[in-house]
């Protein structure tokens, strides 16, 4: 039996120092990490991978439940996932677990938190970004990935495997800014 660790932050200028270190400290031998947003599953293929190699009695372990996901639905389908594995799943914050049944009645409060959440997050950054605009002072989100270095490497035949993990983003972030390309 295993203890697996996730860690997952949105942007790829954030840090996943600590939740790695937590994991580690709660004893997790392996720790899949990725920097990708937690609003819906595609393109987590980090995620994906310890679901796959979950076996009976493993744990799968989350510092927050929102690293696995801020979407409920998406959340217990992840948790449902593990268990068809005969896997548990195991928030460190507020501790809480799958082993038992009331486990899964405080998961799906907490996936609806996370989600509901999430949708105040949206609100305030769409009220913030009005304001801006009324005041003319919204130049548009921030670029957080060299698209120019990813067509270059691209151009030059490297693969969207070993580009994405040059930039630091996804594999689906490649494609985007490949497909842009055509569009």
């Amino acid at each position: 039996m295993a203890r697996i660790g996730y860690a997952r932050v949105s942007t790829i200028d954030q840090d996943l120092d600590i939740q790695y270190t937590r994991l580690k400290a709660e004893g997790c031998e392996i720790v899949r990490s990725e920097k990708i947003s937690g609003a819906s599953r595609e393109g987590r293929g980090e995620l994906a991978t310890v679901i796959e190699f979950l076996r009976p009695g493993d744990e799968l372990v989350v510092s927050r439940l929102d690293r696995l996901g801020r979407d409920t639905r998406d959340v217990l389908n992840i948790i449902y996932e593990c268990e068809q594995r005969g896997a548990f799943v195991t928030v460190l914050d507020p501790h809480v677990t799958t082993r038992g049944e009331m486990g899964h009645l405080v998961l799906t409060v907490l996936g609806m938190v996370a989600q509901m959440e999430r949708r105040f997050i949206k609100e305030r950054q769409r009220e913030g970004i009005e304001r801006a605009k009324s005041a003319g002072q919204y130049k548009g989100g921030k670029v957080r990935i060299d698209h120019e270095k990813i067509r270059e490497l691209s151009d030059s035949g490297i693969g969207v495997t070993i580009i994405a993990r040059e930039i630091g983003c996804s594999r689906m972030q490649v494609y985007r800014v490949l497909n842009a390309r055509t569009a």
